[in-house]
């Protein structure tokens, strides 16, 4: 049975940054500030400021409120929606995925990680272990990525959202930023990465030939002095023949 603790400090340590990537990309998932858009008409939008997630488009104000908010007003953001941008879309259809992905290869470096640390009979089912969780990993991270930069992208190049008329926000901002959704969740996707290519680059450990060599030859002169050549007295008897 091959135990293998001492050769997975590297992927204990991936595993907490698989935790905490997978954390942020699910925070990221519920926050409603992707894009922030900065507008001009403050009667209905209080605070001069909207927020767009992928789920939902919300602003604060003292005229048109949510039921069951105070101050906010929320319209929920549908996929099946003409209107709707593809870089949403994407979001809604890819990020929960991730998540899924995540949250399997999190669990399989678990038990791949009790394997490494009590012993399993066969040493390569450790290493196969890692580099799946590596995978599932990279895999995550990925798909989540493939939404945020193209949202990114969206917001860099001042692309607008033509809302239905319900969601009571312009057909364009003044301006638009970056907002902490975007950047909370690609920080997660990189940490996911970064865990995964530790997962990946796992290897066993291997013996040199040098070694080997050099423990057969100490094993050698080790029995030299404990066994005595055939036909030829040992001293020892000699002794205690005088007593």
């Amino acid at each position: 049975m091959a135990y293998l603790a001492h050769t997975a400090h590297a992927q204990f340590g991936g595993l907490w940054l698989a935790c905490i990537g997978w954390t942020l990309t699910a925070m990221a998932l519920g926050l409603i500030q992707w894009r922030v858009w900065q507008v001009s008409n403050t009667e209905v939008i209080t605070s001069g400021e909207a927020w767009i997630g992928i789920w939902r488009a919300c602003f604060n104000s003292h005229t048109a409120v949510t039921d069951g908010l105070r101050t906010m007003h929320c319209s929920s953001i549908s996929l099946t929606e003409e209107n709707t941008p593809p870089e949403i879309a994407a979001a809604q259809l890819l990020m929960l995925p991730a998540l899924l992905l995540g949250l399997c290869g999190y669990a399989w470096g678990i038990y791949t990680m009790r394997n490494a640390y009590f012993g399993v009979k066969k040493s390569s089912l450790v290493r196969v272990g890692f580099i799946s969780t590596g995978a599932l990993f990279l895999t995550a991270a990925g798909m989540s990525l493939i939404p945020l930069l193209w949202n990114l992208s969206s917001v860099v190049t001042n692309r607008t959202v033509v809302f239905p008329p319900e969601f009571k926000l312009p057909e364009s901002p003044e301006s638009q930023r970056v907002g902490c959704g975007i950047w909370v969740g690609m920080l997660g996707a990189v940490l996911m990465v970064s865990s995964g290519i530790i997962f990946c680059s796992y290897r066993l450990p291997v013996k040199s030939l040098a070694s080997i060599q050099a423990s057969l030859e100490q094993l050698e002169q080790d029995l030299r002095g404990v066994i005595t050549p055939a036909g030829k007295d040992n001293p020892a008897f000699e002794c205690d023949e005088h007593f």
